[in-house]
């Protein structure tokens, strides 16, 4: 791990694993608070991101920081892009699935990002240029060819319902050709299931910067592809995406392309986001 902002990444990721963990056996107790429909936010998080910002400010104080709880702060052209918990919903229930989600993007490209699994002790980094690992080991994209063969994960966009519809379409044209889906509520941790060959593809709409960062450059360095639904590479600003190997990423697109309506064409950049 030769990049210094994985080990601070990494660093950063297992001392919010440890807080995460930490507070597993008291979930009933942990304040949660309902940020909007769909979308709650408990003390753990803000824990957890709270000493990643700590820890990256120890190295990098003139550094921006993007967060899911505390929203952007700095300028700077190196942005750090957080997810503190993702997953909050598996977290708070008792699901053992969530990670921690860390990228930095330098001049508007993601140079180094890792997703950390403090359940499994999974962690999962990559670096531009220098490959994608779990715990040290390199990983690839797996070698299916076949769409029928492949097992694709996704998630219905709950957050953005109006989206539903074109979503629905695009579910059932893809479930006529794949061999089946797999639906866990952890986006970092899809991307890294792709990356590692455990999941052979990946779709979803309405996401956030925080949720892709890091997922998405493990897939790439892991060879495979990311793009956005419209078949471009602004996945980062209008937060829908597709990560699949080289062989499946077409007929992917294919069988979503029919049902992209417009309102999922448009783009919702935010403050921080920019192009990978």
């Amino acid at each position: 791990m030769s990049n210094p902002y994985l080990n601070i990444a990494s660093e950063a990721a297992h001392q919010a694993g440890d807080i995460a963990l930490r507070y597993r056996s008291r979930l009933d107790s942990i304040p949660v608070e309902r940020k909007a429909r769909h979308d709650y936010v408990s003390d753990v998080d803000r824990a957890c991101e709270q000493v990643i910002r700590d820890h990256i400010g120890r190295h990098h104080r003139d550094h921006a920081i993007l967060g899911e709880e505390g929203g952007l702060s700095g300028d700077s052209d190196h942005v750090w892009i957080i997810d503190p918990i993702d997953g909050t919903s598996n977290y708070l229930r008792g699901i053992p699935h969530f990670a921690i989600s860390i990228a930095i993007q330098v001049k508007g490209r993601i140079e180094a990002g890792v997703v950390y699994d403090p359940v499994r002790e999974e962690l999962f980094t990559a670096s531009r240029g220098q490959g994608a690992f779990l715990n040290s080991q390199r990983i690839r994209v797996s070698g299916r060819k076949e769409l029928s063969d492949a097992l694709v994960a996704t998630a219905f966009p709950f957050r953005k319902r109006r989206l539903l519809e074109g979503y629905q379409g695009m579910f059932n044209a893809m479930f006529e050709r794949v061999e089946d889906f797999r639906r866990a509520g952890t986006a970092s941790l899809d991307l890294a299931y792709v990356a590692c060959g455990r999941l052979d593809g990946y779709w979803e709409l309405g996401l956030k910067p925080w949720d892709l960062a890091a997922g998405a450059l493990l897939v790439q360095e892991a060879g495979g592809v990311v793009m956005d639904i419209t078949g471009g590479d602004q996945w980062l600003q209008s937060g829908h995406v597709l990560a699949a190997p080289f062989k499946l990423i077409t007929p992917m697109r294919a069988a979503i392309e029919p049902h992209v309506t417009e309102a999922m064409k448009a783009r919702t950049a935010k403050p921080g986001d920019a192009s990978q």
